[in-house]
């Protein structure tokens, strides 16, 4: 049986696709101003209207004071690990410990491919994650005389660093079965997007993150769960699983949280909403969490499972 995972505190933030012709800095700049603890940047060189996602980042880290700032995620197979280990640790000596690195293998192989990446197939992408992830992490140490070689990459230094200001969190952006394993064997975080794992996949995939962390020795509670928020914000009636009014979000959220362990969230809807959810969805989940997770200390019982179609919500609402 797996053991319950210890309860994180919540992270709220925002995934934002980084168009060049938006005000990308200044909506960095409202959610650090909103309190809120992440900004993810969506990370897609190939595509030609988006701003670099590295480049995007230092400017953040630059014009913002508290929020953690991280690709969600890079795409690896244009971003070599041991460039990447150290754009990541200078950004977070400069910013003084608000990097945080999100990884995967690439949404689009034909982007990937015909902007000079590899094109590889699934079992050669997953073995190429988990060399970068060794090599991050020894680039990072206080190692002398480095040395990594890897069926896909290979590294020399006699010294390493600049080393990073905080102990700074790999996160994989996963989602098939071999993925996710990896992920429990050797991750920092795993970040899931909910178009990708909707409810009524997210529990199986806690599972075998849960499994393949024990197998591997590792406490299931190592790992943070992030979630992307792909969805719509609006005052209109329910049109299914993050398509909603804010009172349907609440409640979506907290039952994340609750039942299933999710701990952090990045809003990746309109950024034009971020307000509506910064100051009224964030708050509220704050608090009904809270009180939620208070209930079995009082003999009361805590929902489980994700949130399911057709079930009423507290808020008056049919529940997607």
């Amino acid at each position: 049986m797996t053991p319950p995972r210890p309860r994180r505190p919540l992270r709220f933030g925002l995934s934002l696709v980084p168009d060049s012709s938006a005000p990308l800095v200044r909506t960095a700049q409202e959610a650090d101003r909103y309190g809120l603890d992440l900004f993810g940047i969506r990370d897609q060189p190939y595509r030609r209207d988006t701003a670099d996602a590295l480049a995007l980042m230092a400017a953040v880290l630059a014009g913002t004071s508290r929020i953690r700032v991280l690709p969600a995620v890079a795409c690896l197979p244009l971003r070599p690990p041991a460039a990447l280990a150290k754009a990541i640790a200078t950004m977070d000596r400069l910013s003084g410990g608000r990097a945080e690195l999100g990884l995967g293998t690439g949404m689009e192989p034909g982007g990937v491919e015909v902007y000079g990446g590899p094109r590889l197939d699934g079992a050669a992408s997953r073995r190429a994650l988990e060399e970068a992830v060794q090599l991050i992490r020894l680039h990072w140490s206080d190692q002398n005389g480095l040395r990594f070689v890897g069926e896909h990459y290979r590294f020399a230094a006699s010294q390493a660093g600049p080393a990073p200001a905080h102990q700074i969190g790999i996160w994989l952006g996963v989602t098939g079965p071999r993925g996710l394993d990896l992920a429990g064997r050797v991750a920092d975080g795993w970040i899931a997007p909910s178009s990708l794992v909707p409810p009524k996949r997210l529990a199986d995939g806690q599972r075998r993150l849960d499994d393949a962390a024990l197998r591997a020795g590792r406490g299931p509670g190592e790992i943070r769960r992030v979630y992307v928020l792909e969805g719509d914000i609006d005052g209109r009636e329910s049109r299914g699983f993050l398509h909603g009014p804010p009172r349907q979000w609440i409640y979506e959220l907290t039952e994340l949280a609750v039942g299933h362990g999710v701990d952090s969230f990045l809003y990746g809807g309109d950024p034009g909403q971020l307000p509506v959810f910064a100051m009224e969805i964030v708050p509220a989940v704050r608090e009904q969490v809270t009180r939620e997770r208070a209930r079995p200390a009082q003999g009361e019982p805590r929902p489980e499972g994700p949130p399911r179609a057709g079930r009423p919500s507290p808020h008056g609402t049919s529940v997607p």
